[in-house]
């Protein structure tokens, strides 16, 4: 007897469940592997040094920037209202601290992944438990990433409220859209280049929530601990020793490729002109960017731009190179796959490290800033308008409905 068309349907249904399940199985055990053999172990190190620096504020009620971790020279390098958000440390034990971190960052990481993964699935009609899973696992293996986890480092919680502000606020045109930046700017200085994204957008609303909100908690900070505000802004945001050596491997910006020409004497001149050039290329090309482009070109911006990226700050090229693979994967163009494989395993392959102890020469120039020229890259050829936009508010609600 023949089976009914029904029963042949739901056949084909099971089969590709359990032919996804086998994929993400199998994927899970790779990067599994990848990770225990190859990946860098960090014991929460900036963590220890947060924990450190806001307990010693708080129960030692020593001077924050006078803190450094036991046994190197690194102390707190945040402005004070970093260390208002971090004061719940300061309760907690320190694997208690630990648990936490690595649970912010994954949540960050859930809530990226379905404003920026699941429109995807959506309109190529994929699974979407199967795409969250898949690309989840797919960023456990970047080195960046691997890197914030295992630094215990802030960077997953600062790209979630910039893009919580950019891809629901500002798209669903919410009163409050320019908050999440604000306080990112407040916690960390770099994530104010998204302030100047709102500016040559034009969205002034949002641009002045952002600024406003950065300076009432940089005063609420100076107004709990004048004195750690005035070493900060006069002092410790200046020292550069703070944070080591521009011309260190894992700076991956412009400022650590100029470093690593003339460590003794990096040229201030030749890093200020290719920053110039790098803003004027991203404020013609960010005009025209919807806004998941725009975070993703101001998220490469700022890496490079910024005196000092080392390599888990440069989870802000996330968005880009999922949008790179949104864009290939719409629009059909392989280039565009080719150009998101390349980058996303050198990104994941710990490739620069090969020339920590010395980067002289040709050789050495061009593979100790292999990230920075993938930054660079993304900047001038990100596809714009190609299978790549913002979702709307709407794509978004369908597209949470299909993921609960």
């Amino acid at each position: 007897m023949s089976r009914k068309p029904t029963e042949w349907g739901h056949g084909l249904i099971q089969r590709a469940a359990r032919r996804e399940v086998a994929i993400v199985a199998g994927l899970a055990v790779a990067v599994l592997v990848f990770v225990a053999f190859f990946a860098a172990r960090h014991g929460f190190f900036d963590l220890k040094v947060y924990y450190g620096a806001v307990n010693y504020w708080i129960h030692d009620h020593g001077m924050l920037y006078d803190f450094l971790k036991p046994n190197s020279k690194y102390g707190f390098t945040y402005p004070p209202f970093a260390a208002i958000v971090m004061v719940p440390m300061a309760v907690v034990p320190w694997a208690l601290a630990i648990v936490i971190s690595v649970g912010l960052s994954l949540a960050a990481t859930y809530a990226l992944l379905r404003w920026l993964v699941l429109p995807l699935a959506l309109r190529m009609g994929w699974t979407p438990w199967f795409a969250l899973a898949v690309g989840f696992l797919l960023i456990a293996a970047f080195e960046p990433y691997r890197e914030t986890i295992t630094f215990g480092q802030v960077n997953l919680l600062l790209l979630f409220l910039v893009a919580l502000d950019l891809l629901v606020g500002v798209a669903g045109g919410r009163k409050w859209a320019g908050v999440g930046i604000g306080l990112a700017t407040a916690i960390k200085l770099t994530p104010g280049v998204f302030i100047l994204y709102l500016l040559v957008t034009r969205r002034w609303r949002a641009a002045g929530l952002s600024a406003g909100t950065a300076a009432v908690a940089t005063l609420a900070a100076a107004a709990v601990d004048p004195a750690a505000s005035r070493e900060f802004w006069t002092s410790a945001l200046w020292d550069t020793d703070r944070v080591g050596s521009l011309a260190f491997i894992s700076n991956q910006s412009l400022q650590g490729m100029i470093a690593r020409l003339n460590p003794e004497h990096p040229s201030t001149l030749a890093w200020l002109v290719l920053v110039l050039l790098a803003i004027g290329v991203w404020a013609w090309r960010v005009r025209a960017a919807s806004l998941a482009e725009g975070l993703a070109l101001t998220g490469v911006l700022g890496c490079l731009i910024s005196p000092v990226t080392w390599v888990h700050h440069l989870v802000w090229l996330l968005p880009a190179l999922i949008l790179l693979v949104s864009a290939a994967v719409t629009a059909r163009r392989r280039l565009w796959l080719v150009f998101a494989i390349i980058g996303y395993a050198v990104l994941c392959s710990r490739l620069v490290w090969v020339w920590e102890h010395g980067f002289g020469g040709v050789g050495g120039f061009l593979g100790s800033n292999a990230y920075v020229w993938i930054s660079v890259a993304l900047l001038l050829f990100l596809p714009l308008g190609s299978g790549s936009s913002a979702p709307g508010v709407a794509e978004l609600r369908q597209a949470e409905r299909l993921a609960a």
